[in-house]
C-alpha cells in the first residue's frame, strides 16, 4: 500500500492511498469462493454452485462491497502509518476502483493541533474563602422569618416597608398604554420595583385615597416605546398592610424541620447549611475561574470541523429549549448565532486544553469521588439505590460523571501548582451578592 500526505493548511491534510489490485482481487475471490458453499442457485445442488456462476451473478456487487470496506480499513492503516490524529470525519473523494488497476482514493481531514500550554506556575489566581459568621447566621434567620411572615391590614397611613394593595392605570399624552394597568396589586413601598417616584408617592396615604402621580420613565427603560416618556398614573389605595414576623419560638423552629425546637439547634443547623452552600458555590466559582484562565492564557488553533460540530450541538440545544418555552426559535437562534459561535470555540478549546493537562500529568477519575457524585445525583430520585445501580450497570452510564470528576481533578491540580493568593470574602459576597440582604 502506497500513502502520500499533502499539507493543504495548517491543520488540514490530504492523504492519497493506493491499494494493490492483488489485495482487492484476493478479497473478492475469497468471498465469492465462500458464497459457492452457501448460495442457493436453481439447477445446482447446495454447495456445488460453480465459481463462474457466482461470479457472473454477484461479482460486481461483491467487488463494490470489498472496495467500500477496503477504503475504510486502509484509511485507518494509512492514518496510523503516518502517525496522524484526525479531528472530525474524513471526506473521501476520487475513488478509482476500476478492474485491473490499483484501488486509489483521497481523504481530506483536519488533525488535532500541537498544544503548548502556558506553565501552570505562571498562572495567577485570587482564591476566595469564607467563614460563616454569627452575623451571617442572624441575617439568615431574619430572612427565614420574612419568608414565613404574614400580612396584617392596618388602619393608618402607609409608610416605607408596608405593603399597599392598589389599582392603577398609566397614561401617556392622556392615553392609556399597554401594560400600564393592574388591579389588586400588592406593592412593597421601598422595594424600588417600580419607576422612581411611584412608591415614594404612595407613602403617607390611607385606605380609599386616590393619588395622581406625574412621573417620567428613565431613558434606559426596558421598553423602547416608553423610554424617557412623561407619564401620569392614577392610583387608588385599596388597603395598607404591614408585615408580621413570627417569633423565634419552638413552633417556628419545628416548621423549619428542626425537631429539637431550641434556638441553639436552629443556629447550628442553619450554620451547617450555609457552610455547605458556600462550599458548593466556591467549588463552582473555582472551576469557572480555572477554566476561564486556561482559556484566556492558552490560545489554540482550532479544527473547524470540531467547532462546527459543537456549534450545531449548541444550536440544537437552544432550539429545543426555546420550543419548550413557546418562543420563536428561528428569530432567537439568528440573534444568538454570534454568541453560539464564540461559545463553541471556547468549549472546543477547553476540551483540548483539559485533555492535554490530563495526558501530561496522567490524571484519572477518582472512583471514590465518582461514587460521591453518582450518589448525590441519585439522591433527588424516589429510589436512589436503583439509580446508583443503573449508573454502575454499564460503563457508558458512568462516562459523563467520570468526565466531570476529571475536570474537578484538573481544577485541583491547577490550584496546587499555580500562583494562588487567598482572598477573605463575606457570605453575602460569595452567594451572588445580596442573597441575605434584609
Amino acid at each position: 500500500m502506497q500513502v502520500s500526505v499533502e499539507n493543504t493548511g495548517s491543520l488540514e491534510r490530504r492523504v492519497h492511498v493506493e491499494v494493490p489490485e492483488t489485495r482487492v482481487t484476493s478479497e473478492v475471490s475469497e468471498r465469492l469462493q465462500n458464497m459457492t458453499k452457501t448460495t442457493k442457485v436453481q439447477g445446482f445442488r447446495p454447495g456445488k454452485v460453480p465459481l463462474k456462476v457466482i461470479d457472473g451473478r454477484y461479482g460486481e456487487q461483491v467487488r463494490k462491497e470489498v472496495v467500500g470496506e477496503l477504503v475504510r480499513t486502509t484509511l485507518f492503516e494509512a492514518i496510523n502509518q503516518e502517525n496522524l490524529k484526525p479531528a472530525g470525519q474524513p471526506q473521501i473523494e476520487k475513488v478509482d476502483a476500476a478492474n485491473g488497476k490499483a484501488l486509489s482514493y483521497t481523504a481530506t481531514f483536519e488533525i488535532y493541533p500541537e498544544i503548548t500550554l502556558k506553565p501552570t506556575d505562571k498562572l495567577k489566581f485570587e482564591k476566595p474563602s469564607c467563614d460563616v459568621s454569627k452575623d451571617d447566621v442572624d441575617t439568615m434567620i431574619e430572612k427565614l422569618r420574612k419568608q414565613h411572615s404574614k400580612l396584617e391590614v392596618v388602619e393608618r397611613v402607609s409608610k416605607k416597608g408596608d405593603i399597599v394593595n392598589i389599582n392603577f392605570e398609566g397614561f401617556i399624552d392622556n392615553k392609556p398604554f399597554e401594560g400600564g394597568k393592574a388591579e389588586n396589586y400588592n406593592l412593597e413601598l421601598g422595594a424600588k420595583s417600580f419607576i422612581d417616584g411611584f412608591e415614594d408617592g404612595l407613602i403617607d396615604k390611607s385606605k380609599g385615597e386616590e393619588v395622581l402621580l406625574k412621573l417620567k420613565f428613565p431613558k434606559d427603560y426596558g421598553k423602547e416605546e416608553l423610554k424617557g416618556k412623561r407619564v401620569e398614573f392614577k392610583v387608588k389605595i385599596n388597603n395598607v398592610s404591614e408585615t408580621s414576623l413570627p417569633d423565634i419560638d419552638k413552633d417556628f423552629i419545628k416548621k423549619l424541620g428542626i425537631q429539637k425546637g431550641d434556638k441553639e439547634s436552629l443556629r447550628t443547623e442553619i450554620r451547617k447549611n450555609m457552610e455547605r452552600e458556600v462550599e458548593l458555590t466556591l467549588r463552582r466559582q473555582f472551576k469557572d475561574m480555572v477554566l476561564d484562565k486556561l482559556y484566556s492564557e492558552n490560545k489554540i488553533e482550532l479544527p473547524q470541523s470540531l467547532v462546527a460540530n459543537e456549534q450545531e450541538r449548541l444550536m440544537s440545544e437552544l432550539e429545543n429549549n426555546i420550543k419548550q418555552q413557546g418562543g420563536d426559535a428561528e428569530k432567537i437562534k439568528s440573534a444568538s448565532e454570534k454568541l453560539i459561535v464564540e461559545q463553541a470555540k471556547k468549549r472546543v478549546s477547553l476540551q483540548l486544553i483539559l485533555a492535554e493537562i490530563i495526558k501530561q500529568n496522567d490524571l484519572k477519575a477518582d472512583p471514590k469521588k465518582v461514587r460521591e457524585m453518582v450518589e448525590h445525583a441519585a439522591s433527588g430520585y424516589e429510589d436512589p439505590e436503583a439509580v446508583v445501580k443503573w449508573y454502575y450497570s454499564d460503563k457508558k452510564n458512568l462516562a459523563e460523571v467520570e468526565v466531570l470528576s476529571l475536570e474537578d481533578n484538573v481544577v485541583d491540580w491547577v490550584f496546587e501548582h499555580a500562583n494562588v493568593t487567598d482572598k477573605s470574602s463575606t457570605f453575602d459576597e460569595i452567594m451572588n451578592k445580596g442573597q441575605t440582604a434584609r
